[in-house]
């Protein structure tokens, strides 16, 4: 009988292989958003459901089918795991008061969780880094975080991305659109399929993000939004556009891009690749103004984005993007005075700076000098009794064809880094 444990299917392990690209792609995005003003917050993965219905809309598909939410058997809350971060944030704003002394640049990273198909680059748990700017009207901030996101491809050495923007008008805008849409639908009922009919007259503009081959001639011709804009979102949009020339940014506007959250106004933005198949996305984001008051806060303008980053990931291995994390010394130790003094000598190592990797368990030259090859150590430290007796330590460097030396302990740090 076999009863070991696994993992739940869409909940994976990140191996220790895998972790020092994870780092390398997490120090990256920190800089970045670092260096344009960002300040770095951290909410509960657990928020009450009430959030994210009144947020991220009671007729998704996030609320409807892909919430991993429960009821509190202690006090009878009702609880979600964070589909996204965005939601959380905004409480957080919120609750805490923190545009009382003006505008906010804030980012956060961490795990996500939506019963989706599991499939690459899609996941049940997975983690983004998402950035939101709450206090600025302008479409400067739109801007400034799409030339942000440009920036970090750039410098994760990430290339073809293409950026897709839309305008989604505002609220009264959307609900004229909204009849207009359903009116056009309705005329074409026999190719809507069965997803369609259930969004008709809840979320008609989710239709227009279908995958369904059958249906995307007659989206491509429906209706679009950008023609029911007023003056205000029309010369938002035309600033955004302007913003973006004047960066050098390429950018291809997509009438039929609407995102799938309630909560997005004007500007709406994906960064989509053709590297990863259906789940394409890697980016994405836009305007949300009224949601802070939706939640209970003063009236604040907002935008934000999302970065998944097992998408990003994959996209940097498909680039031939490494990382090694490797330590800088493998201690061997040979001999009954040596095996006595290694550890507290490892210990003088790491308090000068250095990564050191100590022999435990034993074993003789041969096979620590093995196991010393396998950690990637850049030197190989060897202490014997000669070199308890001198008080000194051999240095062999494991990736370079140089001559092995011997020093003193104090001075081994200083000889690492000239």
């Amino acid at each position: 009988m076999n009863n070991k444990v696994q993992s739940i299917k869409g909940f994976y392990d990140i191996l220790p292989e895998a972790t020092p690209l994870w780092f390398k792609l997490e120090d990256i995005a920190r800089r970045v958003l670092g260096s344009y003003g960002y300040n770095n917050i951290r909410m509960p993965i657990v928020e009450h459901t009430d959030l994210f219905v009144r947020s991220v809309g009671e007729h998704t598909d996030i609320v409807e089918k892909e919430m991993y939410a429960w009821t509190d058997a202690l006090n009878g809350d009702k609880l979600t795991l964070r589909p996204e971060g965005t939601a959380g944030c905004v409480r957080a704003v919120i609750e805490n008061n923190l545009t009382y002394n003006g505008p906010q640049r804030l980012w956060y990273s961490g795990a996500m969780f939506r019963h989706e198909n599991v499939q690459k680059g899609r996941q049940r748990q997975f983690h983004q880094i998402g950035a939101e700017a709450f206090g600025f009207e302008s479409a400067e901030v739109d801007a400034e975080q799409i030339v942000l996101l440009a920036r970090l491809w750039r410098e994760l050495g990430i290339a073809d991305v293409e950026l897709q923007i839309n305008s989604v008008g505002d609220a009264d805008e959307r609900l004229l659109y909204r009849k207009t849409l359903i009116a056009y639908f309705e005329k074409h009922a026999e190719l809507l399929d069965e997803d369609a009919k259930r969004r008709l007259h809840t979320n008609p503009l989710r239709i227009l993000d279908t995958k369904n081959p059958r249906m995307q001639a007659m989206c491509e011709a429906a209706p679009r939004l950008m023609d029911c804009l007023n003056e205000a979102s029309r010369t938002h949009f035309e600033k955004l556009c302007q913003l973006l020339g004047d960066a050098g940014i390429v950018y291809k506007i997509n009438h039929r891009l609407v995102r799938g959250l309630d909560y997005y106004n004007r500007t709406v933005f994906e960064w989509v690749t053709t590297k990863l198949g259906a789940q394409g996305t890697i980016a994405a984001g836009g305007r949300y103004d009224a949601l802070v008051e939706r939640l209970g806060g003063n009236p604040t303008p907002a935008c934000g984005f999302g970065i998944g980053l097992e998408r990003v990931f994959l996209l940097m291995q498909e680039y031939g993007v490494t990382a090694v994390h490797s330590p800088d010394i493998y201690l061997v130790n040979v001999g009954e005075l040596a095996e006595k003094q290694a550890f507290t000598s490892a210990e003088t190592l790491r308090s000068a700076g250095l990564s050191v990797v100590l022999n435990a368990g034993g074993g003789s030259f041969k096979s620590q000098m093995k196991r010393a090859d396998r950690s990637g150590a850049r030197y190989a430290a060897i202490l014997g009794d000669d070199e308890v007796a001198s008080g000194e330590i051999s240095l062999k460097p494991l990736l370079e064809k140089t001559e092995q030396t011997r020093c003193k302990l104090a001075d081994v740090a200083q000889l690492l880094r000239s």
